[in-house]
């Protein structure tokens, strides 16, 4: 029997949490840099854009450092491999840059470390995407220092060192993993989520829920091989640090989740929610502060087929604007629609992580289950129909005869399926899509 692993790391960005933190940019930027910076890439969305955020926080840098701040307004909800070549292509052009600045949701940030990757280092994006769909190479130089500004509560991109994308000629969503893209500093201001519309507010809750629930299930560091330190990646396993975060996350989903999508679906007035948003904002950092070392597994393998082979389903509430208006199973709800089946599979590996999960989640005990593998899927299947996300995978257009290509996708997710607490095969993931056609 090979030797097991007995190291794990953490690592995390530099954080400031707090209403009015996005104010405070160029004051953080001058202590990131050795020098004052000169020329600021600032990356956001068109639907972002919108709310004025970007260009006061452009403004506010400008002010404080007297650096020029370039703006790429054209990030893509859900990015492709076609929108980051073209903030890539931006980018070059319009350099050199001291630092950027990424505000938005996490399609915004990943946009911003594609770029950040590919103005410090040779080659295109596909030679950095995850093997086996791209090169799988390791950037060789450090990336600028990148400030997070998230402006939706869930993808906890702000955290960690992935950048997801759609592969469009294979139909796949993917990304490239490595440490150099984890931001420099995390800026998480709850009041940048007030206008967050319903379904983005259940759908990265969602995004929220699975981060905390895949890392908290996930293999135990403790039962990998040994390796050696360079061969080490960031998604150790769970340990006993992402477990804390993972389970604080949680707590708080079950406080303030229902009550923020209420409050997002009647248009109550936004300062009334502040509280449960800046619940939901601390989750999904914490949440992000925990998968971010220990990794996520089956749901989110899942998820990646499921987003990159959409034909009709378009997802209510996200913007739509040029190139940007087809369809769309936005990513937290494409992970949520397998996750009740795959912690049905994996529930033996670990049960009594799996109902400590269900007793977070559910602490009055509301659901109605078996404390056995039942229990965390009915619970979170209960939530989700609560907070609107659509009944399986039939709901969003995909049937019997899809499965065979959604195994297939979920199986290039290896560097995923690795995470997952016993070995996958594909008849696992076979079982799992054609149990998540409809959940109730």
């Amino acid at each position: 029997m090979s030797a097991r692993e007995t190291v794990f790391t953490y690592a995390a960005p530099s954080l400031k949490f707090g209403a009015g933190a996005s104010a405070e940019i160029g004051h953080d930027l001058a202590q990131l840099l050795a020098a004052p910076p000169r020329r600021v890439l600032l990356v956001t969305d068109p639907g972002v854009a919108a709310t004025g955020h970007p260009a006061r926080i452009a403004q506010q840098v400008t002010e404080a450092t007297g650096a020029e701040v370039v703006v790429f307004d054209r990030a893509r909800v859900e990015p492709t491999d076609a929108s980051m070549a073209e903030a890539i292509d931006f980018g070059r052009a319009e350099g050199p840059f001291d630092a950027v600045v990424a505000v938005g949701g996490g399609s915004a940030i990943d946009t911003a470390k594609a770029v950040d990757l590919l103005l410090t280092n040779p080659g295109e994006l596909m030679d950095y995407v995850n093997a086996p769909v791209g090169g799988g190479r390791a950037p060789a130089h450090p990336l600028l220092p990148l400030v997070a500004v998230p402006t939706t509560t869930g993808t906890g991109a702000e955290s960690t060192t992935i950048c997801v994308l759609d592969v469009l000629s294979l139909e796949v969503k993917t990304g490239i993993s490595h440490a150099r893209l984890r931001p420099s500093l995390a800026v998480v201001d709850p009041d940048l989520t007030l206008s967050q519309p319903a379904m983005v507010t259940a759908s990265a809750g969602m995004d929220i829920l699975c981060h905390a629930l895949e890392s908290y299930t996930a293999r135990w560091f403790g039962e990998n091989a040994a390796k050696k330190p360079e061969q080490r990646v960031p998604y150790n396993g769970s340990n006993p640090i992402s477990d804390v975060w993972c389970e604080k996350a949680l707590s708080l989903l079950a406080g303030a989740f229902r009550g923020a999508v209420t409050a997002a679906r009647s248009g109550e007035d936004p300062e009334s929610a502040r509280g449960v948003r800046e619940q939901m904002a601390m989750a999904a950092t914490f949440a992000g502060l925990g998968f971010g070392n220990a990794g996520v597994h089956v749901p989110h393998a899942c998820a990646y087929p499921i987003a990159g082979r959409a034909r009709e389903f378009r997802a209510e509430d996200y913007p739509a604007y040029e190139g940007g208006d087809g369809p769309l199973v936005p990513h937290g709800m494409a992970v949520s629609l397998t996750a009740p089946e795959a912690f049905r599979l994996t529930f033996d590996a670990s049960p009594t992580r799996h109902l400590r999960a269900a007793q977070l989640l559910d602490p009055h005990g509301a659901v109605a289950a078996e404390e056995g593998p039942d229990l965390l899927p009915a619970v979170v299947a209960t939530l989700m129909r609560d907070i609107g996300i659509p009944n399986g995978l039939s709901a969003v257009g995909f049937g019997e005869g899809d499965v065979d290509g959604l195994v297939e996708g979920a199986w290039a997710q290896q560097r995923l399926l690795a995470t997952a607490p016993r070995d996958i095969t594909t008849e696992d993931l076979a079982v799992v899509f054609r149990g998540s056609l409809e959940h109730w």
